[in-house]
Order: C-alpha cells, then sequence, then structure tokens
C-alpha cells in the first residue's frame, strides 16, 4: 500500500513538473540541462581588434597616467641603517639574553604553527574555534566598542598596561 502511495505521490510529482515545463518545438530552441543563464556569444578577434583601433589616443592613455607625489620623504640608505642597527646592538649590555629572548620567540612561533595546523586536521574544531573567535569578538565589541564610556575605560586600562610594562607605574 505504502509503494504505491509513493508511486502514485512520484508520478504526480512528474506531472506536475511536466506540466510546467514550457513545450517549445525542437528545431528553434536548444535544450540546455543547466540552471545556469547563457552567455553572450563570443565576438570574434577582428571585431575586438578594430574596437581597440577605434578608441582615440588620449582617452585610451588616460587610464594610465600617473602623477609624481609631493611627498619630500628620503628614501632609507642601507648603509646608514646597518650602521644604526650596529649601534644599538653594541648598546645591549647583555647580549645573551637578547639572543636568547629572540630564538624563545622563534621557538614559539613555530610550536604555535604546530598546535595550530593540528587543530586544523580535526574535522570539526576548526569551525568550533571560529565560532568562539565569533563570539568573543562581538563580546569585546558590545563591552568595549559600542559606547562612548566603554571606549573611555578600555584606553584608561590600555593606558595602565603600558605604564606597568614599561615600569612607570
Amino acid at each position: 500500500m505504502a509503494a504505491t502511495a509513493y508511486a502514485a505521490a512520484a508520478s504526480s510529482s512528474m506531472a506536475a513538473t511536466a506540466v510546467l515545463v514550457p513545450r517549445v518545438s525542437a528545431p528553434n530552441r536548444i535544450t540546455r540541462c543547466s540552471a545556469l543563464p547563457c552567455l553572450p556569444p563570443r565576438s570574434s578577434a577582428s571585431s575586438f581588434s578594430t574596437s581597440i583601433k577605434l578608441v582615440p589616443e588620449p582617452r585610451r592613455f588616460s587610464l594610465f597616467q600617473t602623477r609624481a607625489s609631493d611627498d619630500t620623504s628620503t628614501p632609507v640608505d642601507a648603509g646608514e641603517l646597518f650602521t644604526d642597527l650596529k649601534e644599538k646592538w653594541d648598546a645591549v649590555e647583555n647580549k645573551s639574553t637578547v639572543v636568547l629572548y629572540g630564538g624563545g620567540a622563534i621557538v614559539a612561533v613555530w610550536l604555535a604553527s604546530i598546535v595550530v595546523s593540528a587543530i586544523n586536521s580535526v574535522p570539526l574544531l576548526p569551525k568550533i574555534m571560529e565560532l568562539i573567535g565569533l563570539g568573543y569578538t562581538g563580546w569585546f565589541v558590545y563591552r568595549y566598542l559600542l559606547f562612548k564610556s566603554s571606549r573611555k575605560e578600555l584606553a584608561t586600562d590600555i593606558e595602565a598596561l603600558k605604564k606597568k610594562i614599561a615600569g612607570t607605574e
């Protein structure tokens, strides 16, 4: 009984589909099996080249004109940059600590890259992390950026953190 009801439903849906399809004679129209719209016919290469030749020359090159800026900043001299870096490196008292911190930063970035790629390989975890990030971003915008008083609070918190890090507090 259920099989005949399913067959009747399938045949009625096919009949409805057949009624909705417009009937056009075959020689006048090409049947396509795509829901995408038809593209306009391609123009030949000769019509394309003649259309470029018909464009006036000043108009054709007006799109490519550039102007020099009024910025008078001097370019960075590589020799001057290296001498400044050498002076700053010579001024550092504890060079081994700087090298150790730099190496530690490189190792930390490398380990973070490994952890992120491992999380990305788990099928559902990247989408969950993305949702958590979007949720936290929304909360942060609502809490600190949406209202003027909360923006002032955020600015004072940042200034206090800067003073704490710099040791001037």
